[in-house]
Protein backbone atom coordinates (compact mmCIF):
# COMPACT_ATOMS: atom_id res chain seq x y z
CA UNK A 1 0.00 0.00 0.00
CA UNK A 2 1.08 3.28 -1.25
CA UNK A 3 1.75 6.07 1.76
CA UNK A 4 -0.38 9.09 1.87
CA UNK A 5 2.36 10.82 0.43
CA UNK A 6 3.54 8.22 -2.03
CA UNK A 7 -0.16 9.38 -4.01
CA UNK A 8 -1.11 12.25 -6.44
CA UNK A 9 1.71 14.72 -7.79
CA UNK A 10 2.29 18.41 -7.45
CA UNK A 11 -0.58 20.69 -7.76
CA UNK A 12 -3.60 18.08 -6.77
CA UNK A 13 -5.93 19.53 -4.29
CA UNK A 14 -9.13 18.66 -2.74
CA UNK A 15 -10.57 22.17 -2.39
CA UNK A 16 -11.40 24.94 -4.57
CA UNK A 17 -10.82 28.22 -2.79
CA UNK A 18 -11.79 31.59 -3.90
CA UNK A 19 -9.47 34.32 -4.37
CA UNK A 20 -8.14 36.15 -0.98
CA UNK A 21 -10.16 39.37 -1.15
CA UNK A 22 -8.45 41.09 1.32
CA UNK A 23 -5.13 42.49 1.78
CA UNK A 24 -2.37 39.84 2.96
CA UNK A 25 -0.58 40.58 6.53
CA UNK A 26 2.66 39.26 6.89
CA UNK A 27 3.49 38.70 10.86
CA UNK A 28 6.77 39.71 11.94
CA UNK A 29 7.09 35.93 13.41
CA UNK A 30 9.90 33.28 13.15
CA UNK A 31 9.04 31.26 9.49
CA UNK A 32 9.22 27.88 8.16
CA UNK A 33 12.53 28.21 5.74
CA UNK A 34 10.56 26.57 3.38
CA UNK A 35 7.10 25.01 3.06
CA UNK A 36 5.31 22.90 5.15
CA UNK A 37 5.37 19.51 3.34
CA UNK A 38 1.91 17.99 2.60
CA UNK A 39 0.67 15.50 0.36
CA UNK A 40 -0.97 16.97 -2.84
CA UNK A 41 -3.92 14.31 -3.58
CA UNK A 42 -7.57 14.63 -5.22
CA UNK A 43 -10.32 14.26 -2.71
CA UNK A 44 -11.09 11.08 -4.52
CA UNK A 45 -7.48 9.59 -4.40
CA UNK A 46 -7.46 10.82 -0.43
CA UNK A 47 -10.95 9.14 0.39
CA UNK A 48 -9.28 5.79 -1.23
CA UNK A 49 -6.62 6.03 0.92
CA UNK A 50 -8.56 5.89 3.99
CA UNK A 51 -10.70 3.53 3.15
CA UNK A 52 -8.09 1.21 2.21
CA UNK A 53 -6.57 1.84 5.67
CA UNK A 54 -9.80 1.05 7.61
CA UNK A 55 -10.18 -2.72 5.40
CA UNK A 56 -6.57 -3.19 7.10
CA UNK A 57 -7.48 -2.34 10.68
CA UNK A 58 -9.29 -5.28 12.72
CA UNK A 59 -11.69 -4.09 15.60
CA UNK A 60 -14.70 -5.82 17.16
CA UNK A 61 -16.69 -4.59 13.80
CA UNK A 62 -14.85 -6.35 11.64
CA UNK A 63 -14.44 -10.17 13.62
CA UNK A 64 -13.90 -12.03 16.53
CA UNK A 65 -11.80 -9.93 19.06
CA UNK A 66 -10.64 -12.51 21.97
CA UNK A 67 -7.93 -10.04 23.71
CA UNK A 68 -7.24 -11.46 27.17
CA UNK A 69 -7.42 -8.63 29.98
CA UNK A 70 -8.49 -5.71 27.77
CA UNK A 71 -12.38 -6.48 27.04
CA UNK A 72 -12.98 -6.00 23.62
CA UNK A 73 -16.72 -5.49 24.29
CA UNK A 74 -18.88 -4.35 21.32
CA UNK A 75 -19.48 -0.35 21.22
CA UNK A 76 -22.88 0.22 20.46
CA UNK A 77 -23.87 2.98 18.30
CA UNK A 78 -26.36 4.30 20.42
CA UNK A 79 -23.45 5.85 22.69
CA UNK A 80 -22.21 7.06 20.09
CA UNK A 81 -25.31 9.30 18.85
CA UNK A 82 -24.91 10.36 22.59
CA UNK A 83 -21.79 11.37 22.65
CA UNK A 84 -22.62 13.04 19.27
CA UNK A 85 -25.24 15.65 20.57
CA UNK A 86 -24.26 19.42 19.90
CA UNK A 87 -25.24 20.38 23.44
CA UNK A 88 -22.25 17.73 24.77
CA UNK A 89 -19.54 18.48 21.49
CA UNK A 90 -19.94 22.35 21.68
CA UNK A 91 -19.29 22.73 24.98
CA UNK A 92 -16.28 24.33 26.76
CA UNK A 93 -14.50 23.63 29.48
CA UNK A 94 -14.15 27.37 30.17
CA UNK A 95 -17.46 28.52 29.98
CA UNK A 96 -19.38 29.57 33.34
CA UNK A 97 -21.15 26.15 35.00
CA UNK A 98 -24.60 27.70 34.89
CA UNK A 99 -23.86 27.32 30.99
CA UNK A 100 -23.21 23.54 31.22
CA UNK A 101 -25.85 22.39 34.05
CA UNK A 102 -26.34 19.43 31.49
CA UNK A 103 -22.86 18.50 31.37
CA UNK A 104 -22.07 18.86 34.90
CA UNK A 105 -25.50 16.30 35.33
CA UNK A 106 -23.78 13.64 33.62
CA UNK A 107 -20.61 14.14 35.25
CA UNK A 108 -22.77 13.64 38.53
CA UNK A 109 -24.70 11.14 37.75
CA UNK A 110 -22.07 8.87 35.99
CA UNK A 111 -19.70 9.40 39.80
CA UNK A 112 -22.71 8.11 41.85
CA UNK A 113 -23.37 5.02 39.09
CA UNK A 114 -19.58 4.20 39.09
CA UNK A 115 -19.64 4.68 43.38
CA UNK A 116 -22.95 2.21 43.52
CA UNK A 117 -21.03 -0.55 41.51
CA UNK A 118 -17.89 -0.58 42.98
CA UNK A 119 -19.28 0.12 46.44
CA UNK A 120 -16.70 3.29 47.06
CA UNK A 121 -18.15 6.83 48.30
CA UNK A 122 -16.23 9.28 46.26
CA UNK A 123 -15.28 9.21 42.15
CA UNK A 124 -13.00 11.35 39.83
CA UNK A 125 -13.50 11.53 36.22
CA UNK A 126 -10.30 13.22 35.62
CA UNK A 127 -8.03 10.19 35.13
CA UNK A 128 -7.38 9.89 30.97
CA UNK A 129 -6.36 6.11 30.90
CA UNK A 130 -6.30 3.03 32.99
CA UNK A 131 -2.43 3.52 33.92
CA UNK A 132 -3.01 7.24 34.97
CA UNK A 133 -6.04 6.04 36.93
CA UNK A 134 -3.74 3.43 38.93
CA UNK A 135 -1.14 6.89 39.56
CA UNK A 136 -3.99 8.67 40.91
CA UNK A 137 -4.99 6.13 43.37
CA UNK A 138 -1.09 5.67 43.88
CA UNK A 139 -1.28 9.47 44.71
CA UNK A 140 -4.00 9.47 47.29
CA UNK A 141 -2.95 6.46 49.14
CA UNK A 142 0.62 8.51 49.51
CA UNK A 143 -1.45 11.60 50.16
CA UNK A 144 -3.23 9.68 52.90
CA UNK A 145 -0.06 8.15 54.30
CA UNK A 146 1.76 11.44 54.36
CA UNK A 147 -1.13 13.22 56.04
CA UNK A 148 -0.75 11.08 59.49
CA UNK A 149 2.99 11.57 59.25
CA UNK A 150 3.98 8.01 58.35
CA UNK A 151 6.46 8.76 56.07
CA UNK A 152 8.44 5.41 56.42
CA UNK A 153 5.78 3.78 54.33
CA UNK A 154 7.77 3.54 50.89
CA UNK A 155 6.81 -0.33 49.67
CA UNK A 156 3.88 -1.42 47.04
CA UNK A 157 3.03 -4.97 47.45
CA UNK A 158 2.16 -6.26 43.48
CA UNK A 159 1.57 -9.90 42.90
CA UNK A 160 3.75 -11.87 40.17
CA UNK A 161 0.26 -12.10 37.96
CA UNK A 162 -0.23 -8.39 37.93
CA UNK A 163 -0.11 -6.14 34.91
CA UNK A 164 2.78 -4.55 34.15
CA UNK A 165 1.83 -0.85 34.70
CA UNK A 166 1.20 -1.52 38.02
CA UNK A 167 4.91 -2.40 39.20
CA UNK A 168 5.11 1.28 36.86
CA UNK A 169 2.83 3.29 38.39
CA UNK A 170 3.92 2.68 41.84
CA UNK A 171 7.57 3.55 40.69
CA UNK A 172 6.39 7.06 39.13
CA UNK A 173 5.10 8.02 42.51
CA UNK A 174 8.23 6.97 44.19
CA UNK A 175 7.26 3.55 45.56
CA UNK A 176 9.84 0.45 46.17
CA UNK A 177 7.74 -2.78 44.41
CA UNK A 178 7.53 -5.80 46.43
CA UNK A 179 6.14 -8.58 44.45
CA UNK A 180 4.96 -11.48 46.00
CA UNK A 181 4.57 -15.30 44.10
CA UNK A 182 0.99 -16.90 43.32
CA UNK A 183 0.22 -19.60 44.95
CA UNK A 184 -0.43 -23.07 43.25
CA UNK A 185 -4.05 -22.32 42.66
CA UNK A 186 -3.02 -19.10 40.82
CA UNK A 187 -4.16 -16.68 43.69
CA UNK A 188 -2.20 -14.93 46.22
CA UNK A 189 0.06 -16.94 47.88
CA UNK A 190 -0.90 -15.75 52.24
CA UNK A 191 1.72 -16.75 53.86
CA UNK A 192 4.29 -14.95 51.61
CA UNK A 193 2.25 -11.86 51.83
CA UNK A 194 2.47 -12.06 55.76
CA UNK A 195 5.82 -12.40 55.61
CA UNK A 196 5.99 -9.05 52.73
CA UNK A 197 4.03 -6.58 55.06
CA UNK A 198 5.81 -4.61 57.17
CA UNK A 199 5.62 -1.19 58.88
CA UNK A 200 6.95 0.06 55.32
CA UNK A 201 3.87 -1.35 53.71
CA UNK A 202 2.03 1.86 51.97
CA UNK A 203 -0.23 -0.48 50.43
CA UNK A 204 -1.07 -3.51 48.23
CA UNK A 205 -2.57 -3.88 44.33
CA UNK A 206 -4.77 -6.41 43.30
CA UNK A 207 -6.61 -7.52 40.29
CA UNK A 208 -10.05 -9.55 41.25
CA UNK A 209 -10.29 -11.35 38.89
CA UNK A 210 -7.17 -11.84 38.27
CA UNK A 211 -5.15 -12.50 34.92
CA UNK A 212 -5.68 -16.10 35.07
CA UNK A 213 -9.04 -15.47 34.78
CA UNK A 214 -9.32 -16.38 38.96
CA UNK A 215 -11.48 -15.15 41.38
CA UNK A 216 -9.56 -15.06 44.42
CA UNK A 217 -11.39 -16.91 47.45
CA UNK A 218 -9.74 -15.56 49.69
CA UNK A 219 -10.13 -11.33 49.12
CA UNK A 220 -11.41 -10.52 52.31
CA UNK A 221 -8.19 -12.40 54.32
CA UNK A 222 -5.68 -10.40 51.46
CA UNK A 223 -7.43 -7.09 52.19
CA UNK A 224 -7.62 -7.63 56.00
CA UNK A 225 -3.81 -8.28 56.60
CA UNK A 226 -2.92 -5.31 54.31
CA UNK A 227 -5.21 -3.67 56.92
CA UNK A 228 -4.12 -5.05 59.35
CA UNK A 229 -0.40 -4.05 58.79
CA UNK A 230 -1.47 0.02 58.22
CA UNK A 231 -1.51 -0.14 54.49
CA UNK A 232 -4.40 0.08 51.94
CA UNK A 233 -5.50 -2.05 49.35
CA UNK A 234 -5.81 -0.65 45.59
CA UNK A 235 -7.88 -2.79 43.59
CA UNK A 236 -7.16 -2.57 39.52
CA UNK A 237 -10.50 -2.65 37.66
CA UNK A 238 -9.13 -3.98 34.43
CA UNK A 239 -11.36 -7.37 34.72
CA UNK A 240 -14.26 -5.70 36.90
CA UNK A 241 -16.41 -7.17 33.59
CA UNK A 242 -16.58 -10.61 35.08
CA UNK A 243 -18.17 -9.06 38.40
CA UNK A 244 -19.91 -5.63 37.84
CA UNK A 245 -22.74 -5.52 39.38
CA UNK A 246 -22.35 -8.88 41.15
CA UNK A 247 -19.15 -8.48 43.50
CA UNK A 248 -18.19 -4.59 44.24
CA UNK A 249 -14.50 -4.06 45.62
CA UNK A 250 -15.56 -1.92 48.37
CA UNK A 251 -17.49 -5.28 50.31
CA UNK A 252 -13.86 -7.10 49.28
CA UNK A 253 -12.53 -4.40 51.46
CA UNK A 254 -10.59 -2.54 49.28
CA UNK A 255 -10.07 1.43 49.87
CA UNK A 256 -9.56 2.63 46.17
CA UNK A 257 -10.12 1.59 43.07
CA UNK A 258 -9.95 2.58 39.16
CA UNK A 259 -12.14 1.81 36.26
CA UNK A 260 -11.39 1.49 32.88
CA UNK A 261 -14.51 2.96 30.48
CA UNK A 262 -12.83 1.77 27.44
CA UNK A 263 -12.99 -1.93 28.90
CA UNK A 264 -16.16 -2.58 31.14
CA UNK A 265 -18.17 0.02 29.96
CA UNK A 266 -17.77 -0.16 26.42
CA UNK A 267 -16.60 3.19 25.62
CA UNK A 268 -13.78 3.18 22.16
CA UNK A 269 -10.66 1.04 23.34
CA UNK A 270 -7.54 1.63 21.35
CA UNK A 271 -6.29 3.48 18.05
CA UNK A 272 -4.99 6.56 20.11
CA UNK A 273 -8.03 8.24 21.09
CA UNK A 274 -9.29 9.52 24.69
CA UNK A 275 -9.83 6.92 27.29
CA UNK A 276 -10.63 7.30 30.82
CA UNK A 277 -10.01 5.82 33.84
CA UNK A 278 -11.80 6.64 36.59
CA UNK A 279 -10.86 6.15 40.61
CA UNK A 280 -13.00 5.83 43.51
CA UNK A 281 -12.27 5.77 47.10
CA UNK A 282 -13.30 5.67 50.79
CA UNK A 283 -14.70 8.38 52.54
CA UNK A 284 -11.56 9.10 54.54
CA UNK A 285 -9.90 9.69 50.94
CA UNK A 286 -12.26 11.75 49.85
CA UNK A 287 -10.69 15.14 50.89
CA UNK A 288 -7.60 14.29 48.79
CA UNK A 289 -9.17 13.66 45.35
CA UNK A 290 -8.17 15.60 42.45
CA UNK A 291 -9.70 18.65 41.72
CA UNK A 292 -13.37 18.53 40.72
CA UNK A 293 -16.23 20.94 39.33
CA UNK A 294 -18.19 20.19 42.23
CA UNK A 295 -15.78 21.62 44.51
CA UNK A 296 -11.94 21.54 45.88
CA UNK A 297 -10.92 18.63 48.12
CA UNK A 298 -9.52 20.16 51.46
CA UNK A 299 -6.05 18.15 50.78
CA UNK A 300 -6.58 17.33 47.25
CA UNK A 301 -3.66 16.31 45.30
CA UNK A 302 -4.38 18.90 42.49
CA UNK A 303 -5.31 18.10 39.05
CA UNK A 304 -4.06 14.90 37.45
CA UNK A 305 -5.01 16.16 33.60
CA UNK A 306 -6.40 19.82 33.06
CA UNK A 307 -10.06 20.11 33.39
CA UNK A 308 -12.38 17.12 34.24
CA UNK A 309 -11.23 14.46 32.04
CA UNK A 310 -12.35 13.13 28.96
CA UNK A 311 -15.77 14.58 28.86
CA UNK A 312 -17.32 12.77 25.44
CA UNK A 313 -15.78 9.67 26.72
CA UNK A 314 -17.85 9.75 30.27
CA UNK A 315 -20.84 10.81 28.03
CA UNK A 316 -20.54 7.17 26.11
CA UNK A 317 -20.45 5.53 29.57
CA UNK A 318 -22.84 6.79 30.86
CA UNK A 319 -25.21 6.05 28.08
CA UNK A 320 -23.98 2.34 28.26
CA UNK A 321 -24.78 2.48 32.25
CA UNK A 322 -28.47 3.49 31.66
CA UNK A 323 -29.23 1.09 28.60
CA UNK A 324 -28.46 -1.48 30.61
CA UNK A 325 -29.40 -0.46 34.24
CA UNK A 326 -29.21 -2.48 37.59
CA UNK A 327 -30.72 -5.20 35.64
CA UNK A 328 -28.48 -5.16 32.61
CA UNK A 329 -25.01 -4.72 34.08
CA UNK A 330 -24.50 -7.92 36.07
CA UNK A 331 -26.64 -9.77 33.05
CA UNK A 332 -23.29 -8.83 31.20
CA UNK A 333 -21.33 -9.89 33.79
CA UNK A 334 -22.86 -13.50 34.18
CA UNK A 335 -22.54 -13.94 30.17
CA UNK A 336 -19.13 -12.76 30.11
CA UNK A 337 -18.26 -15.58 32.47
CA UNK A 338 -20.96 -18.16 30.65
CA UNK A 339 -18.88 -17.63 27.43
CA UNK A 340 -15.39 -17.74 28.78
CA UNK A 341 -16.13 -21.30 30.64
CA UNK A 342 -18.25 -22.69 27.35
CA UNK A 343 -15.04 -21.85 25.04
CA UNK A 344 -12.18 -23.20 27.97
CA UNK A 345 -14.53 -25.96 27.85
CA UNK A 346 -14.77 -26.74 24.16
CA UNK A 347 -10.57 -26.32 24.02
CA UNK A 348 -9.16 -27.66 27.29
CA UNK A 349 -8.55 -31.47 26.09
CA UNK A 350 -6.47 -30.39 23.56
CA UNK A 351 -5.06 -27.19 25.22
CA UNK A 352 -3.70 -27.69 28.60
CA UNK A 353 -5.33 -24.72 30.98
CA UNK A 354 -2.97 -23.13 32.97
CA UNK A 355 -5.63 -23.58 36.03
CA UNK A 356 -7.40 -26.62 35.61
CA UNK A 357 -11.04 -25.15 37.15
CA UNK A 358 -13.80 -22.63 36.45
CA UNK A 359 -12.59 -19.26 35.30
CA UNK A 360 -14.41 -16.04 35.34
CA UNK A 361 -13.72 -13.62 32.48
CA UNK A 362 -11.43 -15.12 30.54
CA UNK A 363 -8.72 -18.30 31.04
CA UNK A 364 -4.80 -18.54 29.78
CA UNK A 365 -4.09 -21.71 28.18
CA UNK A 366 -0.31 -22.99 28.09
CA UNK A 367 1.29 -23.94 24.66
CA UNK A 368 4.39 -25.01 26.06
CA UNK A 369 4.03 -29.02 25.92
CA UNK A 370 3.00 -28.05 22.18
CA UNK A 371 5.99 -26.48 21.21
CA UNK A 372 7.91 -28.99 22.70
CA UNK A 373 6.13 -31.55 20.89
CA UNK A 374 5.90 -29.52 17.78
CA UNK A 375 8.47 -26.70 17.62
CA UNK A 376 5.40 -24.60 17.21
CA UNK A 377 5.07 -21.64 19.97
CA UNK A 378 2.51 -19.59 21.51
CA UNK A 379 3.48 -16.61 18.61
CA UNK A 380 3.17 -19.15 15.88
CA UNK A 381 -0.75 -19.95 16.79
CA UNK A 382 -1.21 -15.87 17.83
CA UNK A 383 0.31 -15.05 13.91
CA UNK A 384 -1.63 -18.37 12.26
CA UNK A 385 -5.28 -16.82 13.61
CA UNK A 386 -4.66 -14.09 11.86
CA UNK A 387 -5.10 -16.00 8.10
CA UNK A 388 -8.57 -17.23 9.94
CA UNK A 389 -9.74 -13.49 10.02
CA UNK A 390 -9.11 -13.66 13.98
CA UNK A 391 -7.27 -10.96 15.93
CA UNK A 392 -4.95 -13.59 18.50
CA UNK A 393 -5.58 -13.23 22.11
CA UNK A 394 -3.36 -11.48 24.32
CA UNK A 395 0.53 -13.08 24.18
CA UNK A 396 2.89 -14.33 26.72
CA UNK A 397 0.98 -13.21 29.52
CA UNK A 398 0.75 -13.02 32.66
CA UNK A 399 4.37 -13.97 32.64
CA UNK A 400 4.00 -16.78 35.77
CA UNK A 401 2.43 -19.22 32.46
CA UNK A 402 4.63 -20.34 29.88
CA UNK A 403 4.02 -20.10 26.33
CA UNK A 404 0.47 -18.43 27.52
CA UNK A 405 -2.39 -17.35 25.14
CA UNK A 406 -5.19 -15.37 27.13
CA UNK A 407 -8.64 -15.74 25.95
CA UNK A 408 -11.75 -12.91 27.08
CA UNK A 409 -14.66 -13.80 24.63
CA UNK A 410 -16.72 -11.15 26.58
CA UNK A 411 -20.36 -11.32 26.76
CA UNK A 412 -20.88 -9.83 23.40
CA UNK A 413 -19.72 -12.31 21.26
CA UNK A 414 -22.64 -15.33 20.35
CA UNK A 415 -22.73 -19.05 20.85
CA UNK A 416 -22.12 -19.54 16.85
CA UNK A 417 -18.93 -17.35 16.82
CA UNK A 418 -17.42 -19.02 20.24
CA UNK A 419 -17.47 -21.98 18.24
CA UNK A 420 -16.12 -21.09 14.97
CA UNK A 421 -13.02 -19.49 17.05
CA UNK A 422 -12.67 -23.26 19.23
CA UNK A 423 -12.82 -24.69 15.59
CA UNK A 424 -10.29 -22.89 14.23
CA UNK A 425 -7.63 -23.38 17.74
CA UNK A 426 -8.59 -27.02 16.84
CA UNK A 427 -7.28 -27.10 13.63
CA UNK A 428 -4.37 -25.12 13.98
CA UNK A 429 -3.58 -27.82 16.99
CA UNK A 430 -3.88 -30.41 14.27
CA UNK A 431 -1.76 -28.65 12.05
CA UNK A 432 0.95 -27.80 14.23
CA UNK A 433 1.57 -31.72 14.52
CA UNK A 434 0.73 -32.08 10.52
CA UNK A 435 2.61 -29.18 9.29
CA UNK A 436 4.72 -27.07 11.83
CA UNK A 437 6.68 -25.31 9.58
CA UNK A 438 3.84 -23.35 7.94
CA UNK A 439 2.65 -22.02 11.44
CA UNK A 440 6.38 -20.62 11.58
CA UNK A 441 5.90 -18.82 8.26
CA UNK A 442 2.03 -17.58 9.38
CA UNK A 443 0.62 -15.24 8.47
CA UNK A 444 0.45 -15.81 5.11
CA UNK A 445 -2.31 -14.05 4.13
CA UNK A 446 -2.27 -10.95 6.15
CA UNK A 447 -1.48 -7.85 4.35
CA UNK A 448 1.93 -7.31 6.24
CA UNK A 449 3.69 -10.77 6.80
CA UNK A 450 5.56 -12.17 10.30
CA UNK A 451 8.17 -9.17 10.32
CA UNK A 452 11.75 -9.12 12.17
CA UNK A 453 10.77 -9.05 15.74
CA UNK A 454 13.98 -8.19 16.97
CA UNK A 455 14.55 -5.42 13.91
CA UNK A 456 11.77 -3.98 14.28
CA UNK A 457 11.86 -3.43 18.03
CA UNK A 458 15.66 -2.22 17.39
CA UNK A 459 15.87 -0.42 14.30
CA UNK A 460 11.91 0.68 13.97
CA UNK A 461 11.34 3.13 10.67
CA UNK A 462 9.23 6.20 12.53
CA UNK A 463 9.00 8.64 10.27
CA UNK A 464 8.89 8.77 6.20
CA UNK A 465 12.00 9.98 4.01
CA UNK A 466 11.76 12.56 1.66
CA UNK A 467 13.51 12.70 -1.83
CA UNK A 468 14.73 16.01 -1.60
Amino acid sequence: MKLIFERGREGQRCTILPACDVPVAELDVPKRERPLRLPHVSENELCRHYTELAGQVHGVNSGFYPLGSCTMKYNPKVNECAAALPGFTGIHPLQPKHTAEGCLEVLRRTEEMLCEITGMDAMTLQPAAGAHGEFTGLLLIKAYHDSRGDHRRNKIIVPDSAHGTNPASAAMVGYEVVSIPSGDDGCVDLEKLREAVSDETAGLMLTNPNTLGLFDKNILEITSIIHDAGGLAYYDGANLNAVMGIARPGDMGFDVVHLNLHKTFSTPHGGGGPGSGPVGCREFLREFLPVSPFGTPKHTIGRVKTFYGNFLVVVRAMAYLLTLGREGIPEASRNAVLNANYMMEKLKDLYPMACDTACMHEFVMSLESLKHETGVSAMDVAKTLLDYGMHPPTMYFPLIVHEALMVEPTETESRETLDEAAAIFREIWAKAHEDAEALHEAPSAAFVRRPDEVRAARKPVLRYTFDE
